[in-house]
């Protein structure tokens, strides 16, 4: 019998090699050849401190890969044939809810692994669930009927499309929720693989003012963000944050403050309330907090703000972002800095998280390297 390999998240920071069956292919699903799965802030949360529903895990969210074997009825319905070089969404649809009608399936209770024991989500189901292969630290994936794809546009090596999930988010969270569009202001809050993503997308849409904010150590990152198309970068242990933005702004403040310091705290969502402009601002904010005690609730409402959570993407925003990789308007390399093996996830992890490798932004992991 075939044997797939993968990395399976087996307790904090702990992480074993295990062999899988290959699964049977039914006509209406499908095996997806692993080639890259991105690493980001959320596996080196999750890596961590494991959810206690949680364990084990083939993690890896950020899946790209080749249709291996498909079903006959899987190809027909879904458009995608053995060969092609596919993103695959970590939502797995029920198909038949308000939020999958609505094409908002990142809503769906059957993605929601937080309250659903028994949802399937890429990268965060259980490795004894069968077939098991729910995650993209391993050779292969399996796809049933409601996986969602995407189409790799020609021209985007697996690596690049490894970006696609940060992309998305780019667009989401800063003109879905954000309302950034020409002429805008805004401020982004930490350079990782999401700010440097918003800083693309903001660029994109026409903002005629990207400040991006960072720590000591991310030097690197800052630098990346000014080739991406930051104005100004701030870095927040040698310069007053509130202080710089209003100078840049000339007391005005921004419109819109997109938070990707992946729950650093308050401190952020503080300053962002601060930094907005006078009236109608709007702040899109990430991450979680157990608890805000004393929320500025009064300047919120005086400076009439508008605060969005973001969760996910849609399937619009990752079309759009394939496009934006495939347009190659940005040295988006830059982004994507190093590769590591399955034996490596460990080192990857804590590389990205700033404990391993130095000047990590975005991690890829390749299986088969």
């Amino acid at each position: 019998m075939e044997k797939v390999l993968a990395a399976v998240r087996v307790g904090p920071s702990k992480t074993e090699i295990r062999e899988f069956p290959v699964p049977d292919i039914n006509e209406d699903s499908a095996l997806l050849k692993m080639e890259v799965a991105g690493i980001c802030g959320t596996d080196v949360k999750f890596y961590k401190t494991p959810p206690s529903n949680n364990i084990p895990v083939i993690m890896g969210h950020e899946n790209i890969g080749y249709i291996y074997r498909a079903g006959r009825e899987f190809s027909r319905r879904k458009g995608f044939k053995e060969g092609d070089l596919v993103f695959l969404e970590h939502y797995v649809m029920c198909g038949k809810c308000e939020w999958c009608h609505k094409g908002e399936y990142r809503h769906c209770e059957n993605t929601d692994w937080r309250f659903n024991p028994e949802a399937i989500r890429y990268g965060y189901t259980s490795a004894e669930k069968p077939p098991h292969l729910w995650g993209g630290f391993a050779q292969y994936a399996y796809l049933p009927w409601n996986a969602v794809l995407h189409h790799v546009p020609n021209g985007v090596t697996p690596e690049l499309a490894g970006l696609v999930t940060p992309m998305a988010n780019g667009v989401e969270w800063s003109l879905f929720d954000g309302g950034v569009g020409y002429n805008s202001t805004v401020l982004i809050q930490g350079p990782g693989q999401q700010g440097l993503s918003q800083t693309v997308i903001c660029k994109q849409a026409g903002a005629s003012l990207i400040i991006v904010t960072g720590t000591s150590k991310d030097g690197a990152r800052l630098e990346v963000a000014k080739t991406l198309g930051a104005d100004y970068v701030i870095d927040v242990q040698k310069e007053d944050p509130l202080t710089r933005v209003l100078q840049i702004t000339g007391g005005k403040g921004v419109d819109v403050v997109l938070d990707c310091t992946a729950g650093a705290g308050t401190l952020p969502v503080l300053l962002g309330v601060e930094a907005l402009k006078r009236k109608g601002g709007t702040i899109v904010i990430q991450g979680e907090m157990a608890e805000f005690p004393n929320f500025p609730i009064a300047k919120v409402t005086v400076k009439f703000i508008t605060i969005k959570s973001a969760r996910g993407h849609s399937y619009k925003a990752c079309e759009l972002a394939l496009q934006q990789l495939a347009s190659h308007r940005f040295p988006l390399e830059k982004v994507t800095t190093h590769s590591f093996d399955l034996k490596e996830v460990d080192l990857a992890i804590r590389s990205v998280g700033g404990q391993g490798v130095p000047d990590v932004i975005h991690a890829s992991l390749m299986p088969w390297k």
